[in-house]
């Protein structure tokens, strides 16, 4: 998996399939390659999750502070 397909993947879609990828690292006996394979999808489903709450607080603070409404769309790519 690579970070161009999770941009489109919700929080919670990614949150599901990292406790799968973290249920299998746990429970089956892995390759050395296929555990690197399943870390490394992980630690990119981690950053995309951070990116979108880190989104998300950042939207809450703009209504916070400004209480208007506004196109988080254009926000988050300023």
């Amino acid at each position: 998996m690579t970070a161009k397909k999770n941009v489109k993947m919700s929080f919670e879609d990614a949150l599901k399939k990292l406790e799968i990828i973290i249920e299998k690292m746990e429970s089956e006996e892995l390759s050395l390659e296929d555990s690197l394979r399943n870390f490394e999808e992980g630690m990119e489903l981690t950053r995309h999750c951070r990116k979108l709450l880190t989104d998300a607080e950042y939207k809450v603070e703009i209504l916070l502070q400004s209480g208007e409404l506004v196109d988080f769309q254009e926000a988050g790519e300023a």
